[in-house]
């Protein structure tokens, strides 16, 4: 059975996230199971922890540190992302593109390297 809450849940988080993103040159991606799965983690984690962590990235004991994998934490995380062309677990994409499939998550260090800041 699926529980309304988290539907009813996940639809306005949807909404609310809709308009930061596209401030930022983001878009829901294209994969709607990608949609489904992650706002459903996020819901999951906003049960728990009373905030819509971003579902890829582990919780340390340190709030300053976790506040910056929030959802949508395109802000903090600008330059990889746009680098990357998403976000860390793809529920964002930039505007652009039309086929997420392709698009790979890249390590920090390596988005340094490659880019020449590291």
């Amino acid at each position: 059975m699926v529980n309304l809450d988290v539907e009813a849940r996940k639809k306005a988080l949807r909404f609310q996230f809709e308009k930061t993103v596209d401030q930022l040159g983001y878009k829901f991606t294209p994969d709607e199971d990608t949609v489904d799965f992650c706002l459903e983690q996020e819901v999951r984690l906003e049960q728990k922890y009373g905030v819509p962590y971003c579902p890829c990235q582990g919780l340390t004991n340190d709030h300053k540190a976790n506040m910056k994998i929030v959802c949508p934490c395109i802000p903090y995380h600008k330059e990889h992302f746009d680098y990357m062309k998403m976000c860390w677990c793809g529920l964002y994409v930039l505007k652009e593109v039309t086929d997420p499939e392709p698009l790979r998550q890249i390590p920090y260090d390596e988005f340094l390297k490659r880019t020449g800041r590291g």
